[in-house]
């Protein structure tokens, strides 16, 4: 036994052995191959010219990006014009700005001899086996011979220039020279350059006076200005990098707890931006920041010129009605904000984008951009529910009752008011029932106990993957939400709530926002070009009925009157409208072929607004903003919506009562008649195998208890119950 033991492990030796022998020659070729890369450097560094360090503090900076309207005539921004450099010495910085840049730049600056071969080994595996020239790790040293010598343009050859060029630098000028120079030449945003203007545009002190928190804001901006600009929409990401700079200072030991402590929690406050400077901020910090995630931030100052998808005329519009409403909103509303966001479904090119009232408005941090906030939608979350419930085989017509129902398989299905977890028993801003509705009246008059109802019947994880199909990539996990999601549960931006929209205007083909048509370089070569990227998210059909239901006035009644905001007589424009729970939201998004439209109003922290609902808050706004684009923009109609046959159960052409053998006619919920599966299908053999049959079917129950005299003519009607307000996430 131990001979075949002894066998065994012979052979095994052998057979990895050629695997041993492959890792050994591979470790000696990559070895060799970085002394040979080491070599090469340092023959490199011998033969390689340094420019002088006092062209460095001379530099101007002479070439500007220009941001454009859709026309190219109008100019939104000169992106560099009139540049803001103030040269000091280094001991006119304060140590919390040398330190601060310091801990997030280059740890190790004081240290170095101008590169660190451990970063430049990590940047090679990493750029093999990842395919791409990484420009990550790079020292201070590295960063000012990079932005004053050499173009931002990435290849190999300019990467071992940048690190022969460092080698050199550090031979020839000291530390404290190096570093004066990168802080006074280091672009924080704009026409910012160096930390003496930044220090004093963005704080209105010099660099001297910083305090720690505003130190480590300023350094918190460098690896990219515009995207973490406070003035852009990224304020919150700024605010954690900000204090990631404060957690590096004190683990090197530059302040201790109490410092750091106190820096967290500072109320800093940002100087306004110049007035005259720019035309839709927030429209153009946007651009901004995608510019220098595509190319970086030092091609902002190469001299771009960039036509945006703008209209520049409905832009003015908007912000001036948005200013108007918003302010009349504070009075009426205790809502002291609101943005708006215009996108051409057939492109998915933003024709406008306001947000907030005024950009330089501080009292309501105006600068904060409200169309890319993560907010509750409310309502506005329902027609991507009944799509998908389109998609599954239900019509526009199919009936489900709206009525006390509780949904928690936790609590008794009798316990219809209960609305304290574990228990759900939601209902509406009015407290009132209305008994069987279909589809289209439901949607329209954006009533809940039917939209939770959908959503079972789809599925919440469904339901997400659709709406994330549709640009709502903000939803997270389902077990986030359980079947609040409906009632917007959830949180989406206005601008993709707008551009998701605009995929049922646009018969089910998603068109992803977009806001840049052209960008070409200071010689006028062009760098990228606005190429339409269609996707079918939906089937034509599909998207034609859930408009014919947003778009059906007469389906809204008794909620809105014909002549209500909502409403465009001689025009198809679907429109739906959601406020949130304790009225912290109020969004109106409608649509046209031509143009999709959203407006929300609110407050930046999150504090709740009168209690009402959207309608009233945010629709006379969203009425005259669309009002305007309609004149602009070509008249146009929607398809015809799906027919529904005669073939499918009555339940889903609108008959809400069947009789039984005897004549009698006793109700049942939708559970009872469909297989929620395969609803066109064979009815379920056991429909109490569902779990929440028997709570659907006993809200319908006690509902014809009380009311059987509707049931001699089978005619369906609105029938309002008292209840209590609903504490549901959504109120219409």
């Amino acid at each position: 036994m131990r001979v075949v033991r002894a066998s065994i492990r012979g052979m095994t030796s052998r057979r990895h052995a050629p695997r041993w022998h492959a890792l050994l020659a591979f470790v000696l070729v990559f070895c060799g191959l970085g002394l040979f890369a080491v070599g090469g450097i340092l023959i490199a560094v011998a033969v390689t010219p340094v420019p002088d360090i006092d062209s460095f503090a001379a530099r101007q900076v002479d070439q500007s990006t220009k941001v454009y309207d859709r026309t190219g005539q109008v100019l939104l921004y000169d992106y560099n014009k009139d540049a803001k450099r103030n040269v000091v010495p280094l001991s006119a910085i304060s140590p919390n700005t040398i330190n601060a840049t310091i801990a997030m730049e280059d740890s190790g600056f004081y240290e170095h001899g101008g590169i660190r071969l451990s970063s430049i080994f990590r940047a090679i595996i990493v750029d093999v086996l990842g395919g791409a020239l990484s420009q990550g790790g790079s020292t201070i040293t590295q960063q000012v011979v990079k932005n004053e010598l050499l173009t931002s343009k990435k290849s190999v050859v300019r990467k071992i220039h940048e690190w022969v060029l460092a080698i050199k630098l550090e031979r020839i000028y000291s530390k404290d020279q190096i570093l004066e120079t990168y802080l006074n030449n280091i672009p924080y945003g704009g026409t910012l350059y160096g930390v003496e203007a930044a220090a004093e545009s963005y704080f209105g002190k010099p660099a001297k006076d910083l305090s720690l928190a505003q130190a480590a804001y300023l350094a918190a901006m460098i690896q990219a200005p515009s995207y973490f600009s406070p003035y852009g929409s990224h304020r919150d990401k700024l605010v954690d990098r900000k204090n990631l700079v404060l957690e590096r200072m004190r683990a090197l030991g530059f302040i201790g707890d109490d410092a750091y402590a106190a820096a967290r929690v500072e109320e800093v406050s940002f100087s306004p931006t110049g007035q005259n400077a720019i035309t839709a901020p927030h429209f153009v910090f946007y651009i901004l920041g995608a510019l220098e995630e595509t190319y970086g931030s030092q091609a902002l100052m190469s001299g771009l010129k960039v036509i945006t998808t703008l209209d520049a005329d409905l832009q003015t519009k908007a912000e001036s009605i948005v200013n108007r409403y918003a302010l009349k909103n504070e009075k009426d509303f205790r809502a002291s904000n609101a943005s708006l966001t215009a996108v051409d479904p057939s492109t998915g090119q933003i024709l406008a984008m306001v947000g907030s009232r005024d950009f330089f408005d501080i009292s309501i941090d105006g600068q904060y951009n409200a169309a890319l906030a993560d907010r509750q939608p409310g309502s506005a979350m329902k027609p991507f529910i009944y799509a998908l419930a389109l998609l599954r085989g239900y019509t526009r017509d199919t009936v489900v009752f709206d009525v006390p129902t509780q949904f928690s398989t936790e609590c008794p299905p009798s316990d219809t008011r209960n609305n304290d977890a574990p228990c759900y028993a939601p209902s509406d801003y009015d407290g009132k029932f209305r008994g069987p509705m279909t589809f289209e009246t439901a949607l329209a008059q954006s009533i809940n106990i039917p939209a939770i109802k959908v959503l079972y019947l789809v599925g919440i994880q469904n339901a997400i993957n659709l709406a994330k199909s549709f640009g709502l990539s903000t939803l997270g996990d389902p077990n986030q939400y359980g079947l609040t999601l409906v009632l917007g549960g959830g949180e989406v931006r206005l601008l993709d709530l707008v551009g998701a929209y605009s995929v049922f205007a646009n018969d089910g083909v998603k068109n992803a926002p977009v806001g840049i048509l052209e960008v070409s370089d200071a010689v006028g070569t062009v760098l990228q070009r606005y190429a339409p990227q269609p996707s079918s998210v939906l089937p034509a059909r599909i998207a034609r009925d859930v408009s014919a239901m947003l778009s059906d006035a007469p389906a809204r009644l008794p909620e809105y009157p014909l002549d209500s905001p909502l409403s465009f007589p001689g025009y198809d424009v679907a429109v739906k409208t959601g406020t949130t729970n304790d009225t912290r939201d109020a969004w109106v998004i409608g649509y046209t072929p031509s143009i999709a439209l959203g407006v929300w109003a609110g407050n930046n922290d999150n504090s709740s607004m009168v209690k009402s609902i959207a309608g009233f808050i945010a629709a006379p706004m969203w009425h005259e903003a669309m009002a305007y684009a309609l004149s602009k923009y070509p008249k146009t109609y929607f398809g015809e919506p799906s027919p529904i046959y005669s073939s499918v159960p009555p339940m889903l052409r609108g008959s809400w009562y069947t009789p039984d053998q005897h004549g009698a006619v006793v109700p049942h919920s939708l559970l009872y008649w469909v297989d929620k599966n395969d609803p066109q299908g064979a009815p379920p053999a056991d429909p109490s195998k569902d779990p929440q049959f028997p709570y659907w079917e006993y809200g319908v129950s006690s509902w014809y208890a009380l009311r059987p005299e509707l049931f001699s003519t089978g005619v369906m009607l609105p029938v309002p119950l008292s209840a209590p307000v609903s504490t549901a996430a959504d109120s219409g």
